[in-house]
Formats: C-alpha cells, structure tokens, sequence
C-alpha cells in the first residue's frame, strides 16, 4: 500500500456513517416521499462538509406494495405482494393448485427457479390459482403467468415474509418492454402458511386473495457527486448504490449509503490527489422500479458513460452483521487480481469471486463496462448452516433481508469500517493506476474455458471450433499489448484506450442478449449468452435444426466480436 493510500484510508472515521445510520434506522424509505426525505439527508450531511452535489428529479415509473392477505375456510392469512403484482383488492377467488421448483443451490436459483412446465402442470394451472415454493419472483410469476394461472401464491422459506419484486422488466419499461408487464396478482406468505395452504390445494380447496398496489410515475431525487481528478478528470470511476429500501433497510441498504456518504468526503477532501475523477451516485426506484434509477442514468448518460467511464462500482449491503467474509464476490474476471490483493491487504481474507448476477443495479452491461462488487461481505457458510440460515439476496447474509427485522442491530460498526477501506482501496487504484488495473488476458481464458464446456455438451451436434479460434486469437493479441505494456513500446495512454475500448465490446458479449444500449429482463444470463443454446441441446431433441440455426447465427456475432476485438488490440502492438 502507497503512502497515498494509507493516507486515504486513514481519514475514514465511523462518525458520519453510522450518524446516517441511525437517522436511517427511524424511518422507512419505500414510497418516493420517505426515499426523497432520504436523499435530502445525503445531500445535508454532503453540503455540510462542502461537498458539492446534484440532484436529478427523474420521473420513474414505480410500483409500490400495500397490504395483502389469503383467506380461506374463515381465516385469514398473513401476506405481502410483490412490487409490479396486478391489483386485486376485490379479491379473487380460485381453486388453489400446487406446482412443485427445483432445489435451491446458489443465488440464481433463488430468484430463477425453475418450476413444472409439462403440460399436465399448464392443464392444472390454467385458470387456477398456483402456489409453489420460493420468492416471488419473476421467473415464478412470468412461468405461472404463462401457464394461464389467474394467481400465484409463493411460500417463502422461513417464519418471515420477505418483500420483493416480480416483473422481469429491467427498469422503467419502453414500449418493447410492456408487454412483458406482470398481469397477474402475486403474493407471499411464510413457510407454516405456505404448508398449511399446499394441504388445501392437496384436497382440491379454494383461496380467495387480496393485494392492494399503487402503480405510477414519480418525481424522485437522484443525488450525483463529481469529483474531479487532476490528470483525466474527464475519465472516471462510477461508485453508486440504492438509497430506496423495503422498511427501514439498515443492512440492505443503509449501511451502502453510508459507506458512499463517508467516501464521497474522503475523495472530496483529498481530491488534489486523485488521478482521475470519482463519480458517486446514490439511486432511487430499486426496489419498487427493478433498478429504475439506475437505469435511468444509464439511458440519460449513455454516451458519456461509454466514452468515459473506466469501471462501475455497486455498493449493496457492506457492513453486515458477522459478515467476517468475501465469498461469493461479483466481479467481472478482468478485475479478479485488482479486487482480490485489495480485499487480501485491508482485511487480511482471501475473496472467492463468481460470475456477476442479472441484479444489484448492473445497469451498465450494456454499455459494456468493467465492473466489481455488488453484494459485500458475508458471513461464512459454516455460520450460515450453524444458524440454519437459507440463502438471500444481501444484508451480509443475514434473513432479516427485505424483511421489518432489518433493523439496527443487523449493522455491524466494526466491519462497516473495515468494508468502507476496501472499496475505497479498490476506488483509488482504479482511478490513480497508470495503466487501468484490469486484465483482459484472464477474460480470454474464461472464454476458452466456457466454449470448451459448451462444445462438450454440445458434441457433434455442434462445431463451435471458430469460436475457439477466436479467443484463442484474443488471448494471443492480448500476450502481445501486455508484453508492449510491460517493455515500454505501448504507452499508458494507448493501453487504458486499449483497455477501455475492450469492455465496450467484450463486458456485452459476455453478459447480453439484447443490442447495446437496451437493457436484458432481469433473468439470468449465462455466460456467452449467443452460444448457450449449446449446452442445451438435449432439451432441443425436436427441434435441433432450429437449436443448430440459432448457435450459427449466435457464433456468428460471438466471433465478430472477438475480431473486433483483435483489431482493437493490433491498431496499437502491431
């Protein structure tokens, strides 16, 4: 660590995050009223200690949850609907029909689960009322939705309900979106309700619902500082996270707006030493809007994100109770080396990062954006399974996520400092590395590896040879630029151009479906997403032409852009 760096991390103090904190703590921040009041507490504490700020008012189009309930035989049961569930405040009356998910294995699974789509499943839903095990979640409700279910009913895994979100529909929608809307009402309950109401579908029973719901479009403040480095100010680091939380929110994510809130002041303070400039933006509509803020600033930043911002930095959840580690890391494979020395040297651990997830406000793939972090630290799996803890989608692993326990005591102040240094250590090599920290050479062996697992799933069903050549290709032109990084011959300047002009073309390959600029449902994407029918060929058996027509016209753009990614790299080596 520099003398710089030490220097940075020492002027982290605990005094205005944990101020933030416990205002935070007293109030809940779901309607765009309670998240704006919220955004005016940033703004205070940012201008008190001269930090400059600006605040966007953009319009998002919301969906916020009311009450819900099931009743059924004279009782009424507990109940929280999802935000975009159709309104059913009438009630709506239906036999309840239970259709069985997959197991849980990883965070995917969680809010993908797949659930019975044979017929005989669709011939059961049509025109009933489905319940089945998990969250309510897109992937639920669009499947059920589908099968011609009138509503879903999702048994949460323990004595808790937790809220959420079920469109699949990534931010405010546009046109091509809509039709994708959720039409059905959706609701959850907990686990001993949820068992007790697969009894009466077992029996053939009936259920009548309710969901109240406010949909519509919303004046909210989206709070942005710049702070401006001395050698490419116009170059930029993004570091952002959600204000907006269900309840009070303290570890999902107050503890996030905090973090950002102490290192906008340390940036701001020590700026004169900052080789490029740090971008920090706190969002609105991320829990009600699917990320809605977010991609916002995405549509309406578009074309200065992708001339100028050199990497994009999720804060979600750091600072949780007992969250000692860095497992399940999200972070893009280029900047593996840069987060794992970081988080080796602050916290003395050994990060294990993965893939990142459709999710956390990763509204930049598009625009083709190196990125790390989302959630932050977590507890170890031991302690999870000592705890008998199921799996969640932040708060440090702890399941008072997206739930009214997600109060104060599930911050940690302790390790909330510790998190704090290690995103601003990652921040600060980012944005004063004089060559980008981000090596494309560990991508490209990704990509081998997964053309090889699909090619062995595809057999001879499929020749995915070009593809393989191809990013054989590119890790051979990437040895190349390293080699002139490293002997002088390629300057500074030419290979952050270098670097940067590859995440416009590979981050995109990697993580969408959909053109650049457009924003992918907010479902899983699997890795190299224009070959991934080729693992799945065996669930094609009747439709294998069509299957083989798809990867040829997938290959086809996979392989040009590796090229194009080749010339990239040979414009400055050759």
């Amino acid at each position: 660590m520099t003398p710089t760096e030490a220097a940075f991390l020492d002027a982290v103090t605990m005094d205005e995050p944990w101020a933030l904190i416990e205002s935070f703590a007293t109030f809940k921040r779901e309607h765009p009223t309670d998240v704006n009041r919220g955004m005016d507490e940033v703004v205070s504490r940012l201008t008190k200690h001269g930090v400059p700020v600006t605040v966007h008012t953009p319009s998002l189009y919301l969906s916020l949850p009311g009450l819900a309930r099931v009743e059924v035989g004279g009782k009424v049961m507990r109940a929280k609907p999802p935000a975009y569930s159709a309104d059913a405040r009438g009630g709506i009356t239906g036999k309840l029909v239970y259709i069985g998910a997959n197991a849980i294995d990883d965070i995917d699974d969680m809010f993908d689960r797949r659930f019975d789509s044979s017929g005989a499943a669709a011939e059961r839903a049509r025109g009933n009322i489905v319940i089945s095990d998990g969250f309510a979640s897109p992937v639920m409700v669009q499947q059920f939705q589908e099968m011609g279910a009138i509503a879903v009913i999702a048994i949460n895994p323990g004595v808790d309900i937790h809220w959420g979100i079920c469109t699949t529909i990534w931010g405010v929608p546009d046109l091509d979106d809509l039709p994708r809307k959720p039409t059905i009402p959706a609701l959850a309950v907990n686990q001993p309700d949820g068992k007790a109401l697969q009894e009466i579908a077992n029996k053939g029973g009936e259920v009548t619902i309710f969901t109240e719901m406010e949909e519509g479009w919303f004046t909210s403040k989206l709070p942005e500082v710049f702070i401006p480095g001395t050698e490419e100010p116009e170059k930029y680091v993004l570091l952002h996270g959600h204000l907006d939380s269900w309840d009070v929110g303290v570890g999902d994510n107050a503890v996030g707006d905090a973090a950002m809130l102490e290192m906008a002041r340390v940036l701001w303070a020590n700026r004169d030493k900052l080789k490029r400039s740090v971008r920090i933006c706190w969002w609105p509509g991320h829990s009600t809007g699917r990320y809605a803020g977010s991609t916002w600033f995405a549509d309406r930043f578009a074309i200065d994100l992708e001339e100028n911002c050199v990497a994009q930095v999720n804060c979600d959840s750091p600072g949780c109770r007992w969250a000692t580690e860095f497992n399940n890391l999200s972070r893009m494979t280029e900047t593996d080396t840069l987060i794992s020395e970081v988080i080796q040297e602050v916290a003395g651990k050994v990060a294990q990062g993965e893939r990142p997830h459709r999710a956390g406000d990763y509204s930049f793939n598009n625009i083709g954006i190196s990125s790390y972090f989302m959630l932050s630290s977590t507890m170890s799996d031991s302690l999870r399974e000592e705890k008998g803890y199921y799996g969640v989608g932040g708060c440090g692993a702890n399941i008072a996520w997206h739930t009214e326990n997600d109060t104060l005591e599930i911050a940690d102040r302790d390790i909330l400092f510790r998190d704090i240094k290690v995103y601003l250590l990652a921040i600060l090599r980012t944005a004063n590395a004089t060559v980008l920290p981000f090596d494309w050479r560990a991508t490209a062996r990704e990509f081998q590896g997964t053309i090889a697992g699909y090619q062995a799933k595809a057999g001879d069903r499929f020749d995915l040879t070009p593809s393989k050549t191809a990013a054989n290709d590119l890790l051979a032109a990437l040895d190349s630029f390293h080699a002139g990084v490293e002997s002088g011959t390629v300057s500074a300047a030419q290979a952050n151009t270098v670097i940067q002009d590859l995440a416009r073309i590979l981050v995109p390959i990697n993580f969408c479906r959909e053109a650049r600029f457009r924003h992918d449902p907010a479902v899983t994407i699997p890795a190299l997403p224009t070959i991934a029918v080729a693992s799945e060929l065996d669930l094609h058996a009747d439709t294998l032409g069509f299957a083989q027509n798809h990867l040829m016209r997938g290959q086809n753009r996979l392989v040009s852009a590796l090229k194009q990614a080749v010339r990239h790299i040979q414009l400055v080596t050759a």
